[in-house]
């Protein structure tokens, strides 16, 4: 969580590999507060991510593609609360060993 004493700036859970939220008070976004979390998220979890994301969250998509994550599934909603399409992702980081 990062907070202010004006408030919560954002938040992210971790539960295992899976990240079940990330959320950026709309004033603090594009402020690099999100690269932080992310770069963080990474660091907590070496062995890769994955989360889930709204299909209808444009923005979402480009900010999770710009940290490496690939779209593996979408679904039509059926299995999340608010029945709202989503698509999930996966990051892994890169093999530094040469094939």
């Amino acid at each position: 969580m990062a907070v202010t004493e004006n408030g919560v700036m954002g938040v992210m859970v971790l539960h295992g590999e899976e990240m079940k939220q990330l959320f950026l008070d709309p004033a603090w976004r594009g402020k690099g507060l999100g690269d932080q979390f992310m770069a963080l998220a990474k660091q907590q979890r070496p062995g890769g991510l994955t989360l889930r994301t709204f299909q209808i969250n444009t923005a979402a998509h480009r900010f999770f593609g710009r940290h490496g994550f690939i779209a593996v599934e979408r679904t039509d909603g059926q299995r999340n609360d608010e029945q709202e399409p989503d698509v999930r992702y996966v990051w892994q980081p890169r093999s530094n060993t040469p094939s």
